[in-house]
Protein backbone atom coordinates (compact mmCIF):
# COMPACT_ATOMS: atom_id res chain seq x y z
CA UNK A 1 0.00 0.00 0.00
CA UNK A 2 2.01 3.19 -0.91
CA UNK A 3 1.80 6.74 0.88
CA UNK A 4 -1.64 8.17 -1.27
CA UNK A 5 -3.60 5.33 -0.40
CA UNK A 6 -3.00 5.36 2.94
CA UNK A 7 -4.06 9.14 2.61
CA UNK A 8 -6.90 8.95 0.89
CA UNK A 9 -7.84 5.86 2.96
CA UNK A 10 -7.30 7.92 6.30
CA UNK A 11 -9.19 11.06 4.78
CA UNK A 12 -12.08 9.00 4.33
CA UNK A 13 -12.62 7.91 8.05
CA UNK A 14 -12.31 11.42 8.88
CA UNK A 15 -14.98 12.95 6.74
CA UNK A 16 -17.39 9.76 8.07
CA UNK A 17 -16.45 10.71 11.16
CA UNK A 18 -17.29 14.56 10.75
CA UNK A 19 -20.10 13.38 9.35
CA UNK A 20 -21.16 11.30 12.47
CA UNK A 21 -20.56 14.16 15.13
CA UNK A 22 -17.49 12.20 16.76
CA UNK A 23 -14.53 13.22 16.93
CA UNK A 24 -11.51 10.90 17.59
CA UNK A 25 -12.35 10.96 21.15
CA UNK A 26 -15.77 9.26 20.56
CA UNK A 27 -17.74 12.63 21.30
CA UNK A 28 -21.44 13.24 20.00
CA UNK A 29 -23.04 16.81 19.87
CA UNK A 30 -26.07 16.85 21.76
CA UNK A 31 -29.22 18.84 20.39
CA UNK A 32 -32.41 20.35 22.49
CA UNK A 33 -36.05 20.03 21.61
CA UNK A 34 -35.68 23.17 19.42
CA UNK A 35 -32.45 21.36 16.81
CA UNK A 36 -30.02 23.56 18.41
CA UNK A 37 -26.80 22.45 19.73
CA UNK A 38 -26.70 22.40 23.33
CA UNK A 39 -23.42 20.58 24.14
CA UNK A 40 -21.39 17.57 23.90
CA UNK A 41 -21.39 13.78 25.59
CA UNK A 42 -18.26 11.52 25.40
CA UNK A 43 -18.93 8.08 24.12
CA UNK A 44 -17.24 5.26 25.51
CA UNK A 45 -15.52 3.29 22.38
CA UNK A 46 -16.43 -0.12 24.04
CA UNK A 47 -19.88 0.44 23.45
CA UNK A 48 -19.90 3.01 20.74
CA UNK A 49 -16.96 1.93 18.99
CA UNK A 50 -17.00 -1.98 18.64
CA UNK A 51 -16.25 -3.68 15.65
CA UNK A 52 -18.65 -5.77 13.49
CA UNK A 53 -18.79 -9.47 13.35
CA UNK A 54 -21.49 -10.65 11.19
CA UNK A 55 -21.70 -14.14 12.40
CA UNK A 56 -22.81 -12.49 16.08
CA UNK A 57 -25.42 -10.55 15.38
CA UNK A 58 -26.84 -13.22 13.08
CA UNK A 59 -26.83 -15.50 15.99
CA UNK A 60 -28.20 -12.92 18.48
CA UNK A 61 -30.91 -11.39 16.37
CA UNK A 62 -32.23 -15.33 14.96
CA UNK A 63 -32.23 -16.13 18.63
CA UNK A 64 -34.07 -13.41 19.64
CA UNK A 65 -36.61 -13.41 16.79
CA UNK A 66 -37.24 -17.32 17.70
CA UNK A 67 -37.40 -16.33 21.56
CA UNK A 68 -40.60 -14.10 20.75
CA UNK A 69 -41.93 -16.31 18.18
CA UNK A 70 -45.74 -17.00 19.57
CA UNK A 71 -47.01 -20.74 19.12
CA UNK A 72 -50.57 -19.63 17.18
CA UNK A 73 -50.52 -22.40 14.24
CA UNK A 74 -52.16 -25.44 15.82
CA UNK A 75 -53.82 -28.41 14.40
CA UNK A 76 -55.51 -31.83 15.62
CA UNK A 77 -54.15 -35.27 14.50
CA UNK A 78 -56.23 -38.62 14.39
CA UNK A 79 -56.79 -38.48 18.17
CA UNK A 80 -57.62 -35.55 19.12
CA UNK A 81 -60.87 -34.52 16.69
CA UNK A 82 -64.62 -35.55 17.05
CA UNK A 83 -65.89 -38.84 16.07
CA UNK A 84 -64.52 -41.53 14.06
CA UNK A 85 -65.24 -44.46 16.92
CA UNK A 86 -67.19 -46.71 13.87
CA UNK A 87 -66.69 -48.65 11.72
CA UNK A 88 -67.25 -46.48 8.49
CA UNK A 89 -68.20 -50.22 6.51
CA UNK A 90 -67.65 -53.95 6.54
CA UNK A 91 -63.95 -54.90 6.33
CA UNK A 92 -64.80 -57.06 3.52
CA UNK A 93 -67.69 -57.53 0.88
CA UNK A 94 -68.86 -53.95 -0.17
CA UNK A 95 -66.06 -53.51 -2.78
CA UNK A 96 -64.69 -50.60 -1.00
CA UNK A 97 -61.36 -50.14 0.04
CA UNK A 98 -61.21 -51.05 4.26
CA UNK A 99 -61.27 -48.28 6.70
CA UNK A 100 -61.28 -48.31 9.75
CA UNK A 101 -62.45 -44.58 11.15
CA UNK A 102 -63.47 -41.76 9.56
CA UNK A 103 -61.30 -39.18 11.37
CA UNK A 104 -57.76 -40.86 9.43
CA UNK A 105 -55.98 -38.09 8.12
CA UNK A 106 -57.39 -39.33 4.35
CA UNK A 107 -60.58 -38.37 5.15
CA UNK A 108 -62.62 -35.14 5.02
CA UNK A 109 -62.61 -33.58 8.60
CA UNK A 110 -60.14 -36.34 9.67
CA UNK A 111 -56.52 -35.45 11.46
CA UNK A 112 -53.97 -33.82 9.96
CA UNK A 113 -50.82 -35.70 9.62
CA UNK A 114 -47.85 -34.03 10.76
CA UNK A 115 -49.37 -30.61 10.83
CA UNK A 116 -47.84 -27.47 13.27
CA UNK A 117 -48.08 -27.99 16.81
CA UNK A 118 -47.99 -25.32 19.17
CA UNK A 119 -45.91 -27.20 22.14
CA UNK A 120 -42.92 -26.94 20.00
CA UNK A 121 -40.37 -25.00 21.26
CA UNK A 122 -38.59 -22.63 19.11
CA UNK A 123 -36.56 -20.70 21.99
CA UNK A 124 -32.72 -20.39 21.94
CA UNK A 125 -30.30 -19.50 24.39
CA UNK A 126 -28.35 -16.04 24.17
CA UNK A 127 -25.39 -15.92 26.30
CA UNK A 128 -25.25 -12.46 28.10
CA UNK A 129 -22.06 -11.63 26.91
CA UNK A 130 -23.01 -12.02 23.28
CA UNK A 131 -25.94 -10.11 23.90
CA UNK A 132 -24.52 -7.41 24.98
CA UNK A 133 -22.32 -7.11 22.09
CA UNK A 134 -25.11 -7.03 19.84
CA UNK A 135 -26.09 -4.51 20.82
CA UNK A 136 -23.11 -2.23 21.27
CA UNK A 137 -22.05 -3.46 17.54
CA UNK A 138 -25.32 -1.75 16.59
CA UNK A 139 -24.84 1.12 17.98
CA UNK A 140 -21.79 1.07 17.10
CA UNK A 141 -23.33 0.55 13.26
CA UNK A 142 -25.47 3.19 14.18
CA UNK A 143 -23.44 5.96 15.05
CA UNK A 144 -21.00 5.70 12.37
CA UNK A 145 -23.87 5.80 9.85
CA UNK A 146 -24.73 9.01 11.46
CA UNK A 147 -27.99 7.47 12.80
CA UNK A 148 -28.25 8.50 16.19
CA UNK A 149 -29.13 11.82 17.63
CA UNK A 150 -28.56 12.60 21.25
CA UNK A 151 -31.26 15.17 22.43
CA UNK A 152 -30.65 16.58 26.11
CA UNK A 153 -34.38 16.60 27.34
CA UNK A 154 -37.56 16.41 24.87
CA UNK A 155 -39.25 19.08 27.63
CA UNK A 156 -43.20 16.61 27.59
CA UNK A 157 -44.50 18.73 30.79
CA UNK A 158 -47.64 16.61 29.74
CA UNK A 159 -48.76 13.53 27.49
CA UNK A 160 -49.36 15.78 23.93
CA UNK A 161 -49.10 14.25 20.83
CA UNK A 162 -48.99 17.07 19.10
CA UNK A 163 -46.22 18.53 20.97
CA UNK A 164 -44.34 15.39 20.14
CA UNK A 165 -44.78 15.58 17.15
CA UNK A 166 -43.70 19.11 16.34
CA UNK A 167 -39.96 18.06 18.54
CA UNK A 168 -39.53 14.89 15.58
CA UNK A 169 -40.58 17.95 12.66
CA UNK A 170 -37.63 19.85 14.21
CA UNK A 171 -35.30 17.23 14.70
CA UNK A 172 -35.82 15.86 10.98
CA UNK A 173 -34.38 19.38 10.09
CA UNK A 174 -30.76 18.32 11.37
CA UNK A 175 -28.75 17.67 9.04
CA UNK A 176 -29.06 13.76 7.73
CA UNK A 177 -32.01 13.29 9.78
CA UNK A 178 -34.58 14.19 7.42
CA UNK A 179 -36.55 10.73 6.64
CA UNK A 180 -37.85 11.16 10.45
CA UNK A 181 -40.24 13.78 9.38
CA UNK A 182 -41.32 11.61 5.71
CA UNK A 183 -40.66 7.56 6.42
CA UNK A 184 -44.31 6.37 7.33
CA UNK A 185 -42.36 3.66 9.48
CA UNK A 186 -40.02 2.66 11.10
CA UNK A 187 -38.66 5.95 11.23
CA UNK A 188 -36.87 6.14 14.53
CA UNK A 189 -36.48 4.41 17.79
CA UNK A 190 -36.94 7.04 20.85
CA UNK A 191 -35.26 5.17 23.87
CA UNK A 192 -35.62 7.10 27.23
CA UNK A 193 -33.25 7.01 30.01
CA UNK A 194 -36.29 7.76 32.50
CA UNK A 195 -39.12 6.75 30.82
CA UNK A 196 -42.31 9.38 32.26
CA UNK A 197 -45.56 8.73 31.60
CA UNK A 198 -45.61 11.89 29.64
CA UNK A 199 -43.44 11.30 27.37
CA UNK A 200 -44.65 7.58 26.31
CA UNK A 201 -48.12 8.62 26.18
CA UNK A 202 -46.77 11.73 23.58
CA UNK A 203 -45.16 9.42 21.31
CA UNK A 204 -47.35 6.26 21.24
CA UNK A 205 -49.84 7.58 18.81
CA UNK A 206 -47.19 8.52 16.38
CA UNK A 207 -47.05 5.73 14.21
CA UNK A 208 -43.45 6.07 12.69
CA UNK A 209 -41.36 5.70 16.29
CA UNK A 210 -41.22 3.56 18.51
CA UNK A 211 -40.62 4.89 22.03
CA UNK A 212 -38.67 2.38 24.67
CA UNK A 213 -36.85 3.05 27.91
CA UNK A 214 -33.15 2.49 27.28
CA UNK A 215 -32.55 -0.90 29.82
CA UNK A 216 -34.89 -2.28 26.75
CA UNK A 217 -32.98 -1.79 24.13
CA UNK A 218 -31.76 -4.51 22.19
CA UNK A 219 -30.00 -5.22 18.64
CA UNK A 220 -33.48 -6.44 16.54
CA UNK A 221 -35.42 -2.89 17.66
CA UNK A 222 -32.11 -0.93 16.66
CA UNK A 223 -31.06 -2.00 13.64
CA UNK A 224 -35.17 -2.34 12.75
CA UNK A 225 -35.56 1.13 12.41
CA UNK A 226 -33.99 3.81 10.57
CA UNK A 227 -32.58 6.28 13.46
CA UNK A 228 -32.10 6.16 16.81
CA UNK A 229 -32.65 8.74 19.77
CA UNK A 230 -31.54 8.79 22.56
CA UNK A 231 -32.55 11.35 25.42
CA UNK A 232 -30.16 12.36 28.39
CA UNK A 233 -27.60 10.78 26.80
CA UNK A 234 -25.54 10.70 29.86
CA UNK A 235 -27.62 8.46 31.48
CA UNK A 236 -28.44 6.61 29.25
CA UNK A 237 -24.77 5.49 28.15
CA UNK A 238 -24.31 4.58 32.06
CA UNK A 239 -27.06 2.05 32.06
CA UNK A 240 -26.04 0.84 28.26
CA UNK A 241 -22.54 0.37 30.00
CA UNK A 242 -24.01 -2.15 33.30
CA UNK A 243 -24.76 -4.82 30.45
CA UNK A 244 -21.67 -5.72 31.08
CA UNK A 245 -20.46 -5.10 34.64
CA UNK A 246 -19.92 -8.06 36.88
CA UNK A 247 -23.00 -8.00 39.67
CA UNK A 248 -20.78 -7.28 42.94
CA UNK A 249 -20.59 -10.21 45.39
CA UNK A 250 -22.23 -10.70 48.53
CA UNK A 251 -20.60 -10.58 51.99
Amino acid sequence: MNNETKHTEKETRTTASKKAGVSNGMESVIYNAQGKKQGSVKLPESIFGVAWNDSLMHQVVTGMQANARSMVAHVKNRGEVRGGGKKPWAQKGTGRARHGSTRSPIWKGGGVTHGPRKDKNYSQAIPKKMRAKGLFMALSRKLKDSEIIFVDSFGLNGPKTAAAQKVLAILGGVSGFAKLATKRKNAALIALADPTEAAQKSFRNIGNVTCVAVRNLNPVSVLGNSYLIIENPEAAVAIIAQRVRKPVAKP
